[in-house]
């Protein structure tokens, strides 16, 4: 008999993913390339994609995984994807432009916005360039042309599931990242849109995660040679999604460690930061909130900086040599962002005793980057326990961020919990698709088992370790 399954589609800020899941919660295959970004010089700092060359990537990727996993039948497609990029497409459906998260096409316009109050009072989050409604208005002003012909704007999941199905829909965890939905009403404002002077006209109908959008369409289902009964699910933000697969419980604490790292906890309650330091969004459930404190680029930067230290060698290899290093004469600020800060730190760089010491290696470099990510992640936990106390002893984690053993040990001797990943923690929002497909069908879900428990050692040294990282970073916030 041939196995049930799930094709899941996960656009992240780096690359794209698709994978197929066994509704047993196996992986079956994964696939992914990088995306592919263009710069516009038009503005200071935009980059966009053409959402047909993604779409044609989503489709090479599909067959690739599909022809990966032996006799299967798939019952069921959703997506994913970072959350405040979106894609706009005309009446005729035609996809005009995908705008990601990382574009700001609309920084020069938001000092031109009325009522930042009552904006971060009704969508949760205070609004900058990184949110959606501002990539419309950099659109709008530069490129009127283009503009006129959007009858439609999907986050990039929403979109996908638009190009599987010929639905379109607005899910409420995307939603929430737009700056036009109400997160405590649980619909789009009636406000919001004219602030922005935007017409409401062209936000679809928002639909609760985990509900059928409807039927693959049958010239697809035919291209890939899957069954034509399969249906298109409505999935949600990828932090959300893999969130979903750790399955916290009300009150837990999740960091979400990958391009980014948003630190989340789940709340029953609508809850607000009188300093507007934090972000209140939708979850994929009907209920759930998720209040957010976000350290912003860090996954990317190691990532990168791995390219240059360990070019040709794994993260094993990484592990190994933070193991034995021992000289931590080397601090690191590579513009993360901390909660409170109302200028991004756009320098950074490494400090280290001068001259050279002959025990400073590539590892206290990595060290540093590592070191670095964990105590932004560390203050933007203080600022999120400000809003919504934390008491629980643990702290739950995912993302491929955490796949580092040293990082985990990090994040528990700064924080003072015990760090907890599940054995879905490598694979997190793709797994979380899976969850939500079979939550659709109202098929069971094996409950994920935790794999592993990090426990916090030597608070005093790395104290230290944190006050001098204090110090880098005020250094490289007054040469920025």
């Amino acid at each position: 008999m041939s196995k049930q399954a799930h094709l899941i589609v996960d656009i992240g800020t780096g690359n794209a993913r698709v994978g197929v899941v066994g509704i047993d919660g196996e992986i079956l295959s994964i696939k992914r390339e990088n995306v592919h970004y263009i710069t516009d010089t038009n503005y200071e700092e935009s980059i966009y994609f053409e959402p047909n060359e993604l779409w044609t990537q989503i489709n090479n990727l599909s067959k690739e995984a599909l022809s990966e996993s032996g006799d299967i039948t798939i019952k069921a497609i959703t997506a994913t994807s970072q959350r405040e990029g979106i894609v706009v497409i005309d009446k005729k459906g035609n996809s005009l432009l995908g705008m990601p998260n990382i574009d700001h096409r609309g920084r020069k316009w938001e000092k031109d916005l009325q009522d930042k109050e009552l904006v971060y009072e009704l969508s949760g989050r205070y609004p900058t360039s990184l949110f959606s409604a501002f990539k419309l208005v950099g659109l709008r002003e530069v490129y009127p042309d283009l503009f006129e012909q959007v009858a439609c704007v999907m986050s990039i999941s929403d979109w996908i599931q638009f190009k599987f199905s010929g639905v379109t829909c607005y899910e409420h965890s995307q939603a929430s990242e737009t700056l036009l939905y109400d997160v405590e009403k649980k619909s789009w404002s009636a406000v919001l849109p004219s602030l922005f002077q935007l017409s409401a006209s062209i936000l679809p109908e928002v639909k609760d995660s985990g509900t059928i959008l409807g039927s693959i369409l049958a010239n697809i289902a035919e291209e890939y040679g899957i069954d034509k009964a399969a249906v298109v699910v409505v999935g949600g933000g990828d932090t959300q999604l893999a969130i979903r697969s750790m399955e916290p419980s009300a009150n837990d604490v999740v960091i979400v460690s990958g391009t980014t790292t948003p630190i989340i906890k789940i709340v029953k309650d609508y809850e607000k930061d009188d300093d507007q330091r934090t972000w209140t969004s939708r979850h994929v459930d009907k209920e759930s909130f998720i209040l957010e404190a976000n350290a912003g680029v860090t996954g990317l930067n190691y990532q990168r900086l791995k390219e240059i230290f360990y070019p040709n060698e794994g993260y094993d290899v990484i592990e190994k040599e933070l193991k034995d290093t021992t000289y931590f004469q080397c601090v690191a600020s590579l513009g993360s962002l901390i909660a409170d800060e109302e200028e991004p730190v756009i320098k950074g760089g490494f400090i280290f005793n001068a001259p050279v010491s002959h025990q400073l290696t590539r590892g206290s470099f990595v060290f540093s980057i590592l070191w670095d990510i964990a105590c932004s992640i560390y203050e933007n936990y203080k600022f999120l326990c400000d809003v919504s106390a934390h008491k629980e002893s643990y702290i739950w984690a995912c993302g491929g961020g955490v796949e580092s053993r040293a990082l985990r040990q990090y994040l528990a001797n700064l924080l003072g919990k015990s760090i907890r990943i599940r054995d879905t923690f490598r694979q997190a929002s793709v797994l979380g698709g899976a969850f939500i497909c079979n939550d659709a069908l109202h098929l069971e879900n094996k409950t994920p088992e935790i794999l592993e428990e990090t426990f916090p050692q030597d608070r005093d040294t790395f104290e230290r370790l944190y006050l001098e990282w204090k110090n880098a970073r005020k250094t490289f916030k007054q040469v920025s």
